[in-house]
């Protein structure tokens, strides 16, 4: 048992790797696009992505969901706006990698977790701890910092992270799981991006059609870049604890921040790297104050759910006290 146990967590452990490893790298990937624009990638990736998820669903027989989804309009809507918010997300980030701003699209997905502390504190009138909110002043702070040093609002960064947040919160509302999630999104998607894509050709200016079968395959190919990576993160999510995925949904900026500096040969002056040093450290304050909170939990919820199954009192249990639990899912 306990081999079959630790063997599900490797494979957790590995497809997480995988899913964030793929998001991390992905930057290399949407310059081969050229000389397609942001808009048409865009529109490709939303249309490939419902091709290429809806055949795995057809393939695993998961459709019940979509006939509940249709007789549910308030999910529906909510379906809506994460379309709506996540095409803003996917067109500026494409954008920004192709316009040679890989390094500032990092920084929008290393801000992210304190933008959605902060939506839920202006939001859902949710109450921090002391750390979380010196968390939150420190990001601040890296944001004013980082403005001087772009001579402008990091917009690019802002834009994604409150994108993502905004999609992160609507879908908690949703609680559709993520393939589902993405065919219903890509669904509500498909006509506008199956429009303009006829609009393009029409007028002669898709490249899909213009710089041939190799060039279309890789267009094609934006589908699978998508639904692969979700894939794998949702086989990691549920063999894995959540602390452990929170702390590698840094791996995928990380390795973005990397590839800017390394390979795309991106400027980092010492006001930049100040703010992003600054970025880090609220990252830090915040991941060590999640996972304190998740021991505390563990060390009362742990004896007390021994203590119902026995008349022993839990503290006379030793090996109850401090067990490890995953962290709370916003955390």
């Amino acid at each position: 048992m306990a081999a079959t146990s630790d063997g599900e967590h490797r494979i957790g452990l590995l497809n997480g790797f995988a899913a964030y490893g793929m998001w991390g790298l992905v930057p290399l990937f949407w310059p081969l696009l050229k000389p397609a624009g942001a808009l048409e990638i865009l529109a490709h990736r939303m249309a490939w992505s419902l091709v290429f998820v809806a055949a795995a669903l057809v393939f695993v027989r998961r459709w019940a969901w979509a006939g509940e989804l249709l007789r549910q309009p308030r999910r529906l809507a909510l379906i809506t706006v994460a379309a709506a918010v996540i095409t803003v997300n996917w067109g500026v980030y494409i954008w920004a990698v192709n316009a040679g701003h890989v390094v500032e699209a990092s920084l929008g997905y290393f801000i992210n977790p304190l933008v959605t502390i902060a939506m839920g504190v202006l939001l859902l009138k949710e109450r921090l701890r002391p750390v979380q909110w010196a968390a939150v002043a420190v990001g601040l702070a890296a944001v004013v910092v980082l403005t001087v040093g772009y001579g402008r609002p990091p917009w690019i960064s802002l834009c994604l992270a409150f994108t993502f947040a905004t999609y992160g919160l609507v879908k908690k509302k949703v609680g559709l799981g993520g393939v589902e999630s993405l065919a219903a999104e890509t669904a509500i998607q498909f006509l506008p991006a199956l429009g303009y894509l006829l609009w393009l050709t029409a007028h002669g200016d898709a490249s899909f059609v213009n710089d041939g079968a190799g060039h279309a395959a890789l267009l094609a190919s934006t589908g699978i870049v998508t639904a692969l990576p979700l894939v794998c993160f949702g086989a990691a999510a549920i063999r894995v604890p959540l602390s452990t995925l929170g702390l590698l949904q840094y791996l995928a900026p990380l390795f973005q921040f990397l590839l800017g500096i390394l390979y795309f040969n991106e400027s980092m002056p010492a006001e930049r790297w100040a703010g992003f040093a600054l970025v880090w450290l609220a990252l830090i304050l915040l991941t060590g104050d999640a996972l304190r909170s998740a021991r505390r939990s563990a060390r009362f919820t742990v004896p007390a759910a021994r203590a119902v199954e026995s008349p022993v009192p839990a503290i006379e249990n030793p090996t109850a006290i401090g067990t490890p639990a995953p962290a709370p899912a916003d955390a």
